[in-house]
């Protein structure tokens, strides 16, 4: 069964710049018994001596594990769990920083045939308590320092610590004893290609995170698109700067790398600093790097020209990227960042791969496997409208479903997969991202994309980030308003204000411009990604009576009446 991954991972390896042949000819596994860890990544690692996970600290030291070594280890740990009486098809949510024993519970889970729930180290006690009872969680696998939220909630689940010390409370388990175990594991039964593997919750920036369902082959045989659209090759050093717990740390930080026999490289941190990350990419010689929007413009802010670097590959993912960012980056290192897009409900379905022609702004084309159509809300065809997956062939990468009815809202509708984000489509089958369907708004019957405004924002010097959202209007029935966050040498006030205002005007068409502006700290997930369904309600109700301290209307200046005549 795994020769015919191999082969499609093989194809795709080998025709990496030849998009057109690529994503003609490329034809999903279809597998009824599959379990990735056993099939795949054993056999793997036994004629495989390179380095599977490579961690650095920020203190300088080092861990290499091996792909034997791992294999093995995570035999050992899959033996253990077996004796403490986790079940096959038992869910265990996983709450760790990205230590070792991540990588080596990932895979023994996968070979128990556990289902695992990722949840990152920062959920709160009320996220976390959300999570056992949505996830009809069994056990948790954790770290001391998340251990007292655990004692405060009172569940009953089994809980293993991977640090475990003299103080580990009473009943809980301690994840060294692993290491005791055999390093051989035999499976008590064949695993089902489509048998659960993973749930993830959603981040939640427009409502209350979903449970999106995967299987042992949606992610682990989905994100064969994934490495292909980061253009990952055997040997590769690849770093994907994400947090664990999210969809995006699976994606490139586990499935899409180990698929192409490339080094998990991490970068371990306590506070992200642009200058000490630059540099352990320089030294450690990373040939691919994904990193989100967030990181992009932070990293921009130090000489990029200055290091040194390996880089091959440089892609982002996550949100849009401004064009400001590609190109600075491109005229430092000579790397055009390749943009991508998916969801944790799919692997990597539109991107743009190494070698191909990218278009600033856009998301890229269908990647192989995935058949996208632009559609209006009846479905039929348009220029402007949502992303849909076309279901007839299924790609392998879209999710089983969800485990509850907080998704009930998108799903396979008239043949397709409808991603709830909105895109343009141009004359060369290039997407370009205008917005979730929830946050593109009209104003004065005028269609607003967000993202479109904010990409002029991020140009101005004073602007770290920001966001629109509409705002009550008593004529044009809604005004763009943008919440802006300033980069720490600026001071809000309204001298800025009407800088910025004026530098709008000047930027933008009359129909789309920023008429309201408030400078605020932005609400974001845990993930980081902002949170705009907390800006729009708070835009929702009556504004006329109601200012904040630092928040500005064109009404305040009317110069600017005067000088645009709108």
């Amino acid at each position: 069964m795994a020769d015919r991954f191999v082969e499609a991972r093989d194809f795709l390896i080998r025709h990496r710049q030849d998009y057109e042949k690529a994503y003609r000819d490329f034809q999903w596994p279809r597998l009824d018994e599959f379990n990735w860890a056993l099939d795949y990544f054993d056999r793997m690692a036994d004629s495989h001596d390179g380095t599977a996970l490579w961690i650095v600290d920020e203190d300088g030291s080092q861990q290499r594990i091996s792909f034997r070594q791992m294999a093995r280890r995570s035999n050992r740990v899959a033996n253990w769990l077996r004796r403490q009486e986790v079940r096959r098809g038992e869910r265990i949510l996983l709450m760790l920083d990205n230590v070792a024993p991540l990588w080596e519970i990932m895979l023994a889970c996968m070979k128990l045939g556990a289902v695992v729930v990722p949840a990152t180290v920062l959920l709160s006690g009320e996220e976390l308590l959300d999570r056992l009872q949505r996830g009809q969680v069994r056990h948790v696998i954790t770290q001391k320092n998340q251990a007292e939220k655990l004692r405060q909630l009172e569940r009953d689940v089994s809980v293993i610590l991977v640090d475990a010390d003299s103080d580990l409370p009473n009943g809980w388990d301690d994840y060294r004893e692993a290491s005791q175990q055999p390093d051989s594991f035999q499976p008590v039964a064949v695993t089902r290609a489509s048998d659960p593997l993973l749930l993830y919750f959603t981040s939640g920036t427009t409502s209350k995170p979903k449970l999106v369902l995967h299987t042992h082959e949606s992610y682990p045989l989905g994100h064969l698109s994934t490495l292909y659209w980061i253009g990952l090759r055997p040997g590769d050093i690849h770093l994907n700067i994400a947090s664990p717990g999210w969809a995006k740390h699976a994606w490139s930080s586990f499935f899409a790398p180990w698929n192409a026999g490339a080094t998990v490289f991490v970068y371990r941190y306590r506070r992200f600093d642009a200058a000490k990350m630059l540099q352990a990419i320089a030294d450690c010689r990373v040939t691919t790097l994904c990193a989100p929007p967030t990181v992009w413009r932070m990293m921009i802010q130090q000489d990029l020209a200055s290091y040194p670097v390996s880089l091959r590959e440089v892609v982002s993912a996550g949100e849009p990227l401004n064009p400001k960012v590609i190109e600075a980056v491109r005229s430092a290192w000579g790397l055009g960042i390749r943009d991508g897009y998916g969801q944790t409900e799919t692997t990597a379905l539109l991107g743009n791969p190494p070698g191909q022609p990218v278009k600033l702004g856009s998301m890229g084309r269908p990647l192989p496997g995935y058949r996208i159509r632009v559609v209006d809300e009846q479905g039929r065809d348009a220029p402007e409208g949502e992303v849909a997956i076309e279901l007839n062939p299924r790609p392998l990468g879209l999710m089983a479903g969800y485990a509850d009815r907080s998704g009930s809202s998108q799903g396979p509708q008239q043949g397709i997969y409808r991603t709830g984000d909105v895109a343009s489509l141009d004359a060369d089958g290039y997407l370009t991202f205008v917005g979730r369907s929830d946050d593109v708004f009209k104003s004065a019957d005028y269609r607003i994309s967000p993202f479109e405004l904010e990409s002029v924002l991020i140009k101005h010097p004073a602007v770290a980030e920001s966001a629109i959202v509409p705002s009550p209007h008593p004529t044009r029935q809604t005004v763009p308003k943008a919440f802006i966050e300033l980069k720490p040498q600026y001071q809000a006030g309204p001298r800025l204000a009407l800088e910025i205002l004026d530098f709008l005007r000047a930027n933008l068409s009359p129909f789309r411009r920023v008429r309201r502006l408030e400078f605020a700290d932005l609400p974001k997930t845990i993930s980081g990604k902002i949170r705009r369904v907390e800006l729009r309600l708070a835009e929702s109700g009556e504004r006329t009576s109601r200012r904040g301290r630092t928040e500005f209307w064109e009404e305040d200046f009317p110069g600017i009446k005067d000088k645009s005549g709108t």
